[in-house]
């Protein structure tokens, strides 16, 4: 085998409670696929850590032999970085638990948990926080790189809700980071991606979320136009209780989209509304969307709050072929909207997309300086998506989300929200999502791991000096 020899990887073995598996054993090729199956990487072993005494051991174990190490929470890793080719991969997995506190309305979230089991747990209790749109994404990943979603309008971003993380760090050392206990490192993990050690779990402070307004709105792709213009000025004027993401997408065969209008390109809002849904409270906030012109298709329907996060599991699940690439906007001006314009109609797959998602608001209650996410005036977090279920459409998604975005590029503010950086983008691109905040990142990075050990990420090496 790769990368361990039989004896150390029997070692490993007994040292840990979690399962470890090996190139050529039963249950491999499951256990090393990830939601996006474009990335075919064969990492010596996989190591799932139940504790943090088996993290610990990992860790020292690929220290004493020399491994490439990467870190798996949920899988949803875009570019694959929780996979390293004749590496180690320590896999959170086993860690999936969320204990709530309805009194102090906070809940502690295993590292290997996925946003719908922070859903579901809070739920019982009315509460939720803001994460992202997909529940079977991994909270780990989702909030070190930041996270928004349907809430971020209302309540910020997921790591304006963290009130603490357990890390193991490099050297094995366990520590507590919070506003008062080693506040550098609280700070750069809010938002500066997994460079700086294992969260093994994570607390999160909770709001009072239980139903929801959904609405799903779709007009004509040859209306792209006008709808954009208008979303442009209505939703950052729009009050906070109300968020909507708008889409270009091809409309999927099934409920709750009409026979007539399946298979078609269209350009659509996705609404979530957090106000008072007594009466037509909901119907009140969205008598706006006949003003661009009339909807192909408007739904309305009040929602449990965990119902909307797994709306669109089912769309997108583990096995398709991903390609992705995102940038922050503050505006969207008119030679933008001919970008998406004429990339939408060219939609290049049934499931291919793009989405621009709200991240202004409440966002902006907390300082720019205030955490690692550096674009606190931003309006808008894009992401273009090439997907499909068959390999052989991979050079064909991959080049329609390149060419987008290198026509839609130069209108952006330059940088992009951690998670929706794709493969081998480079390490400029990851300096310009950081902007000033690069430097102070990557001087914590020498405080806490000197020797870049966390490497298999959107990396920020430690500084020199």
């Amino acid at each position: 085998m790769d990368g361990i020899n039989q004896q150390a990887l029997d070692g490993l073995r007994e040292s840990l409670r979690g399962p470890v598996v090996a190139a050529g054993d039963a249950g491999y090729d499951e256990d090393r696929s990830i939601y996006n199956a474009m990335i075919d990487r064969r990492p010596a072993a996989i190591a799932g850590c139940v504790d943090v005494a088996d993290v610990r051991a990992v860790l020292s174990f690929a220290q004493d032999i020399g491994l490439d190490l990467a870190v798996r929470g949920g899988g949803h890793s875009g570019p694959g970085l929780c996979l390293i080719d004749d590496g180690l991969t320590l896999d959170l997995t086993p860690m999936r638990w969320v204990h709530v506190d309805p009194q102090t309305r906070t809940a502690r979230v295993g590292g290997g948990s996925l946003q719908g089991d922070l859903d579901h747990a809070a739920h019982a209790f009315g509460l939720a926080t803001p994460t992202g749109t997909i529940s079977t994404t991994g909270i780990g990943g989702l909030t070190l790189g930041g996270g928004h979603g349907h809430l971020t309008r209302r309540y910020g971003l997921t790591i304006d809700n963290l009130v603490s993380a357990d890390v193991v760090l490099a050297d094995g050392t366990f520590v507590t980071a919070s506003e008062s206990d080693h506040p550098d490192l609280f700070w750069a993990l809010r938002g500066g991606g997994g460079n700086f050690g294992v969260v093994t779990s994570f607390t999160f402070r909770l709001h009072p979320v239980d139903t929801v307004g959904v609405g799903l709105t779709v007009w004509p792709i040859d209306h792209a136009r006008e709808v954009l213009q208008w979303y442009r000025d209505f939703l950052p004027a729009a009050p906070d209780e109300l968020s909507g993401f708008f889409a270009l997408l091809t409309v999927p065969p099934g409920p709750p989209f009409p026979e007539p209008i399946h298979g078609q390109k269209v350009c659509g809002v996705v609404w979530c509304y957090t106000g008072d849904l007594e009466g037509d409270g909901l119907e009140k906030a969205l008598t706006v969307v006949n003003e661009p012109g009339p909807p192909a298709f408007h739904f309305t329907s009040p929602m449990p709050y965990p119902a909307l996060q797994s709306l669109f599991d089912g769309l997108m699940p583990k096995g398709l072929q991903w390609y992705w690439r995102g940038d922050f906007f503050d505006s969207i001006p008119d030679e933008a909207i001919g970008v998406h314009e004429q990339h939408g109609h060219n939609l290049p797959t049934g499931l291919s997309t793009m989405h621009l998602y709200p991240i202004d608001a409440a966002t902006r209650q907390v300082g720019t300086d205030d955490t690692a996410w550096a674009y606190r005036h931003a309006v808008w977090s894009g992401v273009i998506a090439g997907i499909d279920p068959e390999p052989a459409n991979a050079e064909l998604i991959r080049q329609w989300c390149v060419d987008y975005w290198t026509d839609l590029h130069p209108h952006s503010m330059g940088g992009a929200y951690i998670n929706f950086l794709g493969e081998q983008e480079g390490p400029d691109r990851v300096h310009g999502t950081y902007r000033d905040h690069y430097g102070r990142l990557a001087a914590i990075k020498h405080t806490y791991d000197p020797h870049n050990f966390f490497h298999a990420n959107q990396n920020i090496p430690p500084a020199t000096s």
